[in-house]
């Protein structure tokens, strides 16, 4: 691809041999751009931002101001070995945030999906997995192996622990430590985190029918209080429960994981 004749590079910006970028793209003052950097259409990278490493952003993304995206990871472990970042399309990355590369333990690429956004000084650590739609707000830290699926909403100052997994359209309330997986649509908050119930407002926004709505509350309820073991109620509810958005839960919790959950309180 080479660098597009359409591209706009600010004359004091560094773009080192090998960089692909496409058409259509915007790279600021002062901006530094890798030799396996490749930006595709219309990647804006407004001013003082470090792009290196393996890395790929996709169409549309913008990244502000003293963002560090593809650097090594903070990993003792990690020895040179070759390892990517890849970034999908129309995420908005403000200003200060850090996304690393993978490991060769963590399957060796970070991935982060389309149309989230990063809010200030954020950090996406190597070989986590982000979902499409994400949001994580200010200042919150997503560390190494984690599994973030689509629509996640990560409140400021949380802290996700390595290895958990957070399930499709949950919300972390901020300053929460998440230390075990959060299963789908939950609820959860505590300057150590407790599942306290769903996320009821991002169901209602995206139009989920009051019916599921309500089977996932009475779900909800039968984890936090049925008779039994945790993961004995989750498959008493696969077998009594028609709605998908119950079965989407079940599926996850019995699911392989290398963290154990948060349980309803």
């Amino acid at each position: 691809m080479g660098i597009s004749d359409t591209a706009q590079i600010h004359a004091s910006a560094v773009i080192e041999d090998g960089a692909r970028i496409a058409e259509g793209c915007v790279v600021g003052p002062f901006c530094v751009v890798g030799p396996n950097v490749v930006l595709h259409k219309g990647v804006v990278l407004k001013s003082h931002v470090v792009v290196t490493g393996n890395t790929e952003i996709g169409a549309e993304t913008e990244v502000f101001s003293f963002s560090v995206i593809g650097e090594v990871p903070q990993d003792l472990k990690f020895d040179g070995e070759a390892s990517k970042l890849v970034i999908g399309e129309r995420n908005r990355i403000r200003e200060h945030v850090t996304m690393n590369s993978g490991t060769e333990g963590g399957g060796g690429v970070t991935r982060v999906g389309d149309d989230g956004l990063f809010m200030a000084g954020c950090h996406i650590a190597h070989d986590a997995q982000i979902g499409d739609r994400v949001i994580v707000v200010n200042s919150a830290a997503v560390a190494g192996h984690c599994i973030i699926e689509d629509d996640v909403i990560i409140g400021g100052l949380c802290g996700i622990h390595q290895w958990v997994r957070i399930g499709r359209g949950a919300i972390i309330g901020a300053v929460t430590m998440v230390t075990n997986d959060v299963i789908p649509y939950g609820l959860v908050q505590g300057p150590r985190g407790e599942l306290d119930g769903l996320n009821l407002v991002g169901l209602k926004r995206r139009g989920v029918a009051r019916a599921d709505i309500t089977a996932l509350r009475a779900a909800f309820q039968m984890l936090a209080q049925g008779e039994g073991a945790f993961l004995e109620r989750a498959r008493r509810l696969g077998d009594e429960s028609d709605s998908d958005y119950v079965q989407e839960i079940v599926a996850f919790v019995l699911g392989e994981t290398d963290r154990s959950f948060l349980t309803p309180r």
